[in-house]
């Protein structure tokens, strides 16, 4: 999920994994329209041949998962995310966008493109289109029931722990990577647009809470 802490998780991972640690940013989801973004997500997803995977230890990127659901029917496959409060991770996800924007970057995508050159407030941000719920497009045919591990960037060196600990093996200390400058949270929005946003957002509020309980319930097992 875009700002929720990836790159630190990922130099975890990176460190652990080696060789069979796969990146997997080509397709960034937000790039493209949903239909085209559920096509592509669901011919990968028929095409993938667990042979191709054999030496792959790790996957980590920004994709929707429905790619590689169906391996997990011919090879054990765990799968992760982490969430980060949602008005949280949508102001900061538009502060990062104008820090990092490079116009000649092959990487940069169009709407990347468009919310930086046509000048987007916060206020068009958070109540874009494209942008609603980008949890739930992630997650998008996804059955919740097969995430293994669900990961809240607010405790994030707590259930990095716990993560590494139950699938790794190890107690792997977190990373600071990519950290903003300055704090930017949604205490930036005044409070009736601060409304209007949550109810814009609403299905991701829910799963964050979800993941919260998820969590919850996680530690108390973990006594």
């Amino acid at each position: 999920m875009p700002k929720t802490a990836g790159l630190s998780f990922r130099a975890a991972l990176e460190t652990h994994y080696g060789a069979g640690f796969a990146p997997d940013y080509a397709d960034y989801p937000l790039a493209s329209p949903l239909p085209e973004r559920h096509a592509a997500a669901l011919e990968f997803s028929l095409a993938a041949e667990p042979a191709a995977y054999r030496d792959v230890g790790c996957i980590h990127g920004h994709f929707l998962p429905i790619k590689y659901l169906l391996l997990a029917d011919y090879m054990e496959c765990r799968f992760v995310t982490w969430l980060r409060e949602p008005l949280q991770r949508l102001v900061s996800h538009y502060y990062y966008w104008q820090r990092s924007y490079d116009p000649a970057a092959d990487d940069t995508s169009s709407l990347h493109r468009r919310v930086v050159e046509e000048a987007w407030t916060l206020e068009q941000f958070c109540l874009a289109p494209e942008l609603r719920n980008v949890y739930s497009q992630f997650l998008w045919a996804f059955p919740l029931r097969a995430l293994d591990f669900v990961g809240i960037t607010e405790y994030f060196a707590e259930d990095l722990r716990d993560f590494s600990t139950q699938f790794l093996g190890i107690n792997v200390e977190a990373q600071v990577v990519n950290a903003a400058e300055l704090p930017a949270g949604p205490e930036q929005l005044a409070p009736a647009l601060r409304q209007r946003v949550r109810e814009f957002h609403a299905q991701d509020l829910a799963l964050y809470q979800w993941a919260l309980q998820k969590r919850e319930a996680r530690r108390r097992t973990q006594g």
